[in-house]
């Protein structure tokens, strides 16, 4: 089952940085370009500078990558960034607020042994894109280190893993930053070779479902396969690329949130919303349900208060209304006879998005990779000012043109991700967003 290991994990020297606040960022896919120039001004070590180095103007792409290996080096060199003393588990509390609610997500970090999915307890949830996972193999070539954990989840009903790695940080000072939302993390450090054992025993007898972090996942594999090959077909047990850098939350943690992930198209002819009602046919029951950019927070409200993922809200640009769409009998069968998957998949609000409206009722495959969003206001604002910039978070190439057509969705549940995983099934990319993001630059994992 699992294998996580205690690791030297590297971090950064607060009596030279200053606040650990000002150096941490959050991961490469929600970090668009203002983000990006925000970190670059709040300090000179800051990891963006490693994690999503900018592009100078006329040169190779593949340059920033080399600079992220160069800064990694010279960094740990200089002291800046160093190496534990012993090595550790790290456990991580996130204090956050959604809607007015405040809420405590607690886990730890580790080193997880890598396992292929479908191979062995390590279970994805989602599809990923090429793109991503090339530039993150550029990355982790040059650096030679995993800059931030991937999310985890286990079963674990009654906290059995999590308290005893509480109890070993009852009287300790754990360190703490912010994020741009205002959210706390903190982070311990748990040395204690008795607890990591008995950690490590505990779970060895569970799966780890990835919840956040498919590309760096994979990529990963990738990486330890490539230095294998170069070595002449393995790597030493022990060697530090059999592994990589994890978030473990237990499955039961009331601090586990799942956002929405709204999509925003690119690639879409016009079309009115008399033509997409016409088009969804019997398949959904539609109605106008408001107009203009600004009516996304009222669809939303409406989406939620319904509660079915069988309810979607699409907005046609051509006519600038909102269309409330909701599945009918005759549309859920529809899905289940022209889908391959599973009866729990097939229900999901994004995989009746992309499976059922996209491609089978407006006939709309192989599109570009979509604008994802959190929330109904970003989705206002993006419709607003079009696809504008250079690239969006995940790394897609802007269009600068307007988007022809968005859609709401609501985001599935935790054991639904459990449930789809189970039966080696894939959600679409970028089904669920587990908020918040995990900090990068919290704790780092060597791998030379």
């Amino acid at each position: 089952m699992a294998n996580i290991q205690a690791f030297r994990g590297v971090r950064f020297d607060l009596s030279r940085v200053g606040k650990l606040s000002d150096v941490v960022a959050p991961p490469y896919d929600v970090i668009d370009e203002r983000l990006q120039e925000s970190l670059y001004q709040r300090h000179p070590q800051n990891i963006v500078r490693l994690e999503l180095a900018k592009s100078a103007p006329n040169e190779p792409d593949e340059n920033r990558y080399r600079r992220a290996g160069v800064a990694w080096r010279n960094w740990r060199r200089e002291g800046l960034l160093q190496l534990e003393s012993r090595p550790a588990i790290y456990v991580c509390h996130q204090h956050f607020q959604v809607e007015g609610r405040s809420y405590m997500r607690r886990g730890f970090i580790c080193r997880l042994g890598l396992e292929r999915f479908g191979e062995g307890s390590v279970y994805p949830h989602e599809e990923t894109h090429a793109r991503a996972k090339q530039d993150r193999m550029q990355l982790l070539r040059e650096t030679r280190a995993n800059l931030s954990p991937i999310l985890g989840l286990y079963e674990d009903e009654l906290g059995e893993v999590q308290e005893l790695l509480e109890s070993a940080i009852a009287d300790r000072t754990p360190l703490e930053a912010h994020d741009e939302e205002g959210n706390r993390h903190l982070v311990w450090i748990v040395t204690d070779i008795a607890t990591i054992s008995r950690a490590a025993d505990l779970m060895g007898e569970r799966a780890i479902f990835i919840a956040d972090g498919h590309h760096r996942y994979e990529t990963a594999c990738d990486y330890r396969d490539e230095l294998a090959a170069a070595a002449g077909g393995s790597l030493p047990t022990e060697h530090p690329a059999n592994y990589t850098l994890m978030a473990c939350f237990g499955m039961s943690d009331p601090g586990l949130v799942v956002l929405p992930t709204h999509r925003l198209f690119r690639g879409v002819a016009p079309i009115s919303s008399s033509d997409l009602i016409k088009r969804l046919g019997e398949a959904f029951q539609c109605e106008l349900a408001g107009r203009g950019s600004a009516a996304a927070e009222e669809v939303w409200t409406q989406i939620e208060l319904e509660g079915d993922p069988g309810t979607i809200g699409l907005f046609a640009r051509q006519d600038d209304a909102w269309v409330l769409a909701r599945l009918t009998e005759t549309g859920r069968e529809l899905m289940d006879r022209n889908s391959k998957s599973s009866p729990e998949w097939n229900a999901l609000s994004v995989s009746l998005l992309h499976r059922l409206v996209l491609e089978q009722l407006l006939g709309l495959q192989d599109l570009p990779s979509p604008l994802y969003v959190r929330t109904a206001g970003e989705v206002q604002q993006a419709l607003v000012t079009g696809d504008s910039g250079t690239r969006d978070a995940t790394g897609q190439k802007r269009s600068g043109e307007d988007f022809e057509l968005a859609a709401l969705v609501l985001p599935p549940r935790v054991e639904d991700v459990q449930l789809i995983s189970l039966q080696g099934e894939r959600m679409p990319p970028k089904s669920t967003f587990f908020y918040p993001k995990l900090l990068t630059g919290l704790v780092m994992n060597p791998l030379d």
